[in-house]
């Protein structure tokens, strides 16, 4: 089972990175301590996360509680697999999703990639099994390690979030795209899921207008 780092780790990453990367001092300095977001591991996970993307928080949860409920509540490779394309989008899937759905079962039961175990892979060789799944993008892969098996030291370099407060942080005018948000990140190895939750939360903080940037770049 998943374990996320305890908030005395978080709270020693989070040092360590404001000495590692300046730049993050603000946000730092600014956001409360938070709980790492960690959610189901496995091959439900990933499920879960395909079906919820691309919906609002309710739409997703209505929909998960469908799938759950008509798969009673058996959410395994094998069941998924079971189960009609068509049966599934009647649980609220598209035809894309419940697709996928069956791609990633189906990648367990053939042994291409093993979701009980997974943790036995190294983040890269875990990034490799995952997006070569279809359906599975980096994002995705990135997000999974993350939140539902607690590695520490991923980060979706493609989460327009991200981007736009490591923008803020730089004080830049442009926003880095995936590949130079990766690079940027790699200043906070091994810490970059923890400088990704805090980013997050800064980004969460500005935009509900509950603080406010120090020095907005232009």
């Amino acid at each position: 089972m998943p374990v996320p780092p305890t908030p005395e780790q978080i709270a020693a990453a989070r040092a360590a990175l404001v000495v590692l990367d300046p730049a993050l001092t603000e946000a730092h300095a600014k956001m409360p301590v938070f709980d790492w977001r960690l959610r189901t591991g496995g091959f439900e996970g990933l499920f879960r996360m395909i079906v919820e993307q691309q919906v609002s928080v309710q739409s997703a949860a209505a929909i998960w509680k469908r799938v759950v409920e008509g798969l009673e509540g058996e959410v395994t490779p094998q069941r998924v697999l079971a189960t009609e394309i068509a049966a599934l989008r009647a649980m609220g899937l598209s035809i894309q999703k419940a697709t996928y759905g069956h791609e990633i079962a189906r990648a367990h039961v053939e042994g291409r990639i093993d979701f009980d175990h997974l943790e036995r892979l190294s983040d890269q060789e875990a990034v490799q099994k995952l997006v070569a799944i279809k359906g599975v993008g980096r994002w995705t892969a990135d997000t999974f390690l993350m939140f539902c098996e607690g590695r520490t030291d991923v980060f979706p370099g493609g989460d327009i979030a991200l981007q736009e407060a490591m923008r803020w942080a730089d004080g830049s005018p442009e926003r880095p795209k995936e590949k130079a948000a990766n690079l940027r990140a790699e200043a906070w190895s091994p810490h970059r899921s923890v400088a990704a939750h805090l980013l997050w939360a800064w980004y969460g903080a500005v935009k509900r207008g509950e603080i406010a940037l120090e020095n907005p770049p232009a």
